[in-house]
């Protein structure tokens, strides 16, 4: 298992994560044999969205033992009222749920502190200017969460939210045709037939450029939705007009800028094991430039999608990486000082392309590389 390194908060979690659904209508020794299974295969990172009290205490009495193996993701404001999941904004439910949380978790911290589900911006105007954020920090001043999340699926709040410099790391779902649509407030806008009818071309904007603004602000990403709830993975159900696999929605997610792990929605053993199984899996079979070029409904045409198809380069420059830089520039339209160090550890770097125009050629988006490394070069000087 590879780790990244979460953002700014310095917490290792697993490339590949474990969503809570696997642990859903379980009896305790299914959840203990998902936790064994998990520790086995290094898995470390776990979302907790659900309030469902028998999950949380099964989860707790499965990490006896073996607590700071695991690095959890536990959701502030998602509470059990009438026997039943509620969303809430009360200071009283929200400290209340969260407590019980913490108890039935066997634990008196939790790494992730994670503002739940925050798809409006009044909802977050709420939220960090009333009692919630309030609460979220001081949780973290006390050492009880160690870090202040948020789980969003509109890149306008996100946006909004890491701008404040509260939010260390984003829950947010991403996904090849996720990153087609405009900010919405309504989250099954996302999956609409109708919004797929004609033919979309490119990331939208606020997306990108949430992603780069996460990545210069060190905040961490943590993926949800990356199969698109299965869909993407069927011919049938596919917006894209064709299926991918699992492992190229795993890669397409984890080289999106600042993510560092996808919670995956392991129902079964057999989904977990074959969702771990990415790590190992060759190169080949995780590509998905190739099957995102070749999508009937959807281009990306012009657009660096980080894929690693433009290697390698006959003077080693990591055009990928470059590009990247350029672009978390070109988003905040000056040159931060952590882009500038990272690029300066390069070993090799734009001013050193020599125009042949080879990776231009492998592109199978058609990205202008050499204009890109000649800016590059001019921004940063060498």
């Amino acid at each position: 298992m590879i780790y990244r390194t979460l953002g700014r908060t310095r917490i290792r979690v697993s490339e590949i994560g474990m969503g809570c659904e696997g642990f859903v209508d379980k009896p305790y020794e299914q959840v203990l044999a998902f936790v064994d299974r998990m520790e086995a295969l290094g898995v470390n990172c776990i979302d907790l969205y659900t309030s469902n009290p028998e999950v949380r205490s099964n989860l707790g009495r499965a990490l006896r033992g073996r607590r700071e193996k695991f690095v959890l993701q536990a959701h502030l404001c998602s509470v059990w009222k009438d026997g039943q999941y509620k969303r809430t904004r009360d200071i009283g439910e929200v400290r209340e749920g969260f407590a019980d949380q913490l108890k039935r978790l066997e634990t008196d911290r939790v790494e992730i502190g994670m503002i739940h589900y925050v798809d409006s911006l009044a909802d977050w105007d709420t939220v960090v200017n009333g009692p919630v954020m309030a609460y979220a920090r001081e949780l973290k001043t006390a050492g009880t969460i160690g870090c202040t999340g948020l789980s969003s699926h509109n890149p306008e709040v996100a946006l909004a939210a890491v701008n404040t410099g509260l939010i260390d790391v984003l829950m947010f779902s991403v996904n090849p045709c996720y990153d087609l649509q405009p900010a919405g407030e309504d989250v099954e806008e996302l999956w609409a037939p109708k919004n797929y009818e004609n033919n979309l071309v490119n990331m939208d904007p606020q997306r990108q450029e949430l992603y780069e603004t996460c990545q210069r602000l060190g905040v961490g990403i943590t993926v949800m939705k990356a199969f698109g709830g299965g869909d993407l993975l069927s011919e049938t159900l596919s917006p894209a007009g064709r299926a991918l696999t699992a492992f190229q929605c795993l890669h397409y997610a984890l080289t999106r800028p600042a993510v560092a792990s996808v919670m995956c929605g392991a129902r079964t053993l057999e989904d977990l094991d074959a969702s771990a199984a990415y790590e190992d899996a060759p190169e080949s079979e995780k590509d998905y430039a190739a099957a995102l070029a070749a999508l009937p409904k959807i281009s990306w045409q012009g657009h660096c999608m980080y894929c690693g198809h433009c290697a390698p380069c006959p003077k080693g420059i990591d055009v990928a990486s470059v590009t990247k830089f350029l672009n978390l520039c070109r988003a905040q339209g000056a040159v931060p000082e952590t882009v500038r160090e990272h690029y300066a550890v390069l070993p090799h770097r734009a001013a050193e392309c020599i125009a042949c125009g080879a990776c231009e050629k492998r592109c199978p988006f058609g990205v202008p590389i050499v204009e890109n490394m000649k800016q590059a070069a001019a921004l940063f000087g060498a």
